[in-house]
């Protein structure tokens, strides 16, 4: 495996198991027809998609890379830690997960309430036209429904205006820990990842704490090339990740057209230097 090129893997996407577009196996095809070879399915907190896509998968000849994105509450902030490698059927993975979509729920309903005080008015039941997964309403089915019903010209725009933190329909939310999630991934058997880290509003002292917790903890590895991040981002990353003696992870963050920063298998090498997580595969 080690000798596939870097853009033939893709390391984190999404279906309508949590906030994708597209069925598994429709990001399963999607994939192959875009020339990946190994994918990752990384849904929010949920591990039911994974017996689909796996089926796909093996009619279309990729591997398929069983994975999760567990939400994370760290110093204040919502970080995503993504799981490569886990055991869909670990119990304390399972429960793990359970507990915080119990979460995603409650905090469903506040920015319902939220939206309503600044004139939008059944906002939950909007959202829920468009999910697909009973047990996950995320911010996104927020905004798509937003977006559908003229609130927004986009998604971003939905977060930038109502969302996004400091904005009427923000609702802040206690997640999982940091050393839960890497807990529950490590029991499992997968590898720990930092999903996107240039998305985080980080200072640097904080960014240096994350990378040094997360590697006290065992975390394995950082997203380098990723959907969101811009290539000096990918340089930056790339050279914490080597600093950290962490391994180096690729991913699009497919959620399916137009709603992703990447399609897939849409992404550039990794910069030089770099350990592939693939490697410790």
């Amino acid at each position: 495996m080690s000798a596939m090129r870097t853009c033939h893997f893709d390391l984190h996407s999404h279906s309508t198991y949590s906030d994708g577009v597209m069925k598994p196996a429709q990001v399963i095809g999607r994939a192959a027809q875009r020339g990946v070879q190994a994918l990752a399915l990384t849904d929010h907190d949920e591990l039911s998609g994974l017996a689909e896509a796996r089926v796909a998968a093996e009619q279309a000849g990729i591997e398929l890379i069983d994975g999760v994105e567990i939400s994370v509450t760290w110093r204040g902030h919502t970080l995503h830690i993504v799981g490569l490698r886990v055991d869909p059927a670990n119990e304390v993975l399972v429960s793990g997960l359970l507990a915080n979509r119990a979460g995603r729920n409650e905090r469903a309903e506040r920015i319902s309430t939220e939206l309503a005080r600044v004139g939008i008015p059944d906002a939950l039941e909007g959202a829920r036209a468009y999910v697909t997964n009973p047990a996950l309403v995320s911010r996104t089915h927020f905004a798509r429904y937003l977006v559908a019903t003229g609130w927004a010209r986009s998604t971003q725009a939905v977060f930038d205006k109502y969302l996004g933190a400091g904005k009427p329909g923000y609702v802040p939310h206690i997640w999982a820990t940091l050393d839960q999630a890497v807990e529950w991934i490590t029991a499992a058997g997968g590898i720990p990842v930092i999903a996107h880290p240039g998305r985080y509003k980080l200072s640097e002292a904080e960014r240096e704490d994350l990378l040094s917790t997360f590697k006290a903890l065992g975390g394995i590895a950082v997203e380098v090339v990723t959907g969101s991040h811009t290539p000096d981002q990918y340089g930056y990353w790339a050279r914490r990740a080597i600093e950290y003696g962490l391994l180096a992870s690729v991913g699009s963050d497919f959620h399916g057209l137009p709603d992703s920063y990447r399609d897939l298998g849409d992404l550039p090498p990794l910069p030089s230097g770099c350990k592939p997580v693939w490697q410790s595969f």
